[in-house]
């Protein structure tokens, strides 16, 4: 009886995630006869594919390197700063939502606003004489993919790190200001120590999430920036490109990336609450 309850979540785990994976995995290492191949696997370092891996690998890097620091500002303000109650549970409630929110509606949002035509870009221009596009910005870019991720990075690294700044507790504190501590030597020497395996871990986890959003990318830049996810998507439903063995080997590949991320994030965040314990 106790295991009837999470049954349902079981099985659409089962059906969804641990069946299509292993499906991928064994994909990657058939070959068309079905035995046993390594030319797929072998086909990922072919220099276009090798390229797109690193493009995906810096994106999904400079995205959760930003949006993990300012995530957890962001957390810090709320939890140390002296926001009122008032505004800690909005943005918390909006930092939910909005982590959830990418693909088509998050790409088409970003170019209404800040596309050459967007409201912000013409806003600029004709109010107050900027050419946002004349400094070389480009949202179909490195970076524009970059400031677009950073939507949905931010607020999830605001939900993960929170409880790990609530964590701190006020003894810690008031002990370092008995024995003489600033309020700069107090985080500099206990807090930022206690919460550094949190923050990894909370870049980790941003890593894999942008490594692997596709929708996003796909609606904002087209076939216009390779990366891993949009060669992985013109490998299975391409028309032209269409190598299903390939697209094997990439999600594969694009697996064994995130798995290290996540078992990074698992290891980091087994340590950070082994401290706040």
């Amino acid at each position: 009886m106790n295991w009837l309850g999470i049954a349902p979540f079981l099985i659409f785990a089962l059906l969804f995630l641990l069946l299509p994976t292993l499906n991928i995995v064994l994909g990657a290492f058939r070959s068309p006869e079905g035995g046993m191949t390594l030319d797929h696997v072998a086909k990922l370092f072919a220099p276009s594919i090798l390229k797109a891996f690193w493009t995906s690998i810096r994106i999904s890097l400079f995205s959760a390197l930003l949006g993990g620091l300012l995530g957890f500002l962001i957390a810090l303000a709320m939890t140390h700063g002296g926001l009122p109650r008032a505004v800690r549970d909005p943005l918390l409630t909006f930092s939910g939502v909005a982590s959830n929110f990418a693909g088509v509606p998050l790409a088409f949002a970003f170019i209404a606003t800040l596309g050459r035509l967007g409201f912000v870009t013409v806003l600029l221009r004709d109010w107050l004489g900027f050419n946002l596009y004349a400094t070389g910005f480009n949202l179909l870019s490195f970076w524009g993919l970059v400031l677009v991720y950073l939507y949905f990075q931010i607020p999830l690294a605001v939900l993960i790190i929170t409880p790990a700044l609530d964590g701190l507790r006020r003894e810690w504190r008031e002990a370092a200001e008995i024995l003489g501590a600033t309020g700069a030597q107090y985080w500099r020497m206990v807090a930022l120590p206690i919460l550094t395996p949190a923050f990894l871990g909370t870049i980790a986890l941003l890593f894999a999430n942008a490594f692997g959003a596709v929708a996003t990318a796909i609606a904002l830049t087209g076939s216009s920036l390779s990366i891993a996810p949009i060669i992985l998507f013109a490998q299975i439903r391409g028309d032209v490109l269409q190598d299903p063995s390939l697209g094997y080997a990439i999600a594969f590949g694009m697996i064994a990336v995130t798995g290290i991320a996540n078992i990074i994030y698992i290891v980091l965040r087994t340590r950070a609450e082994r401290w706040i314990k």
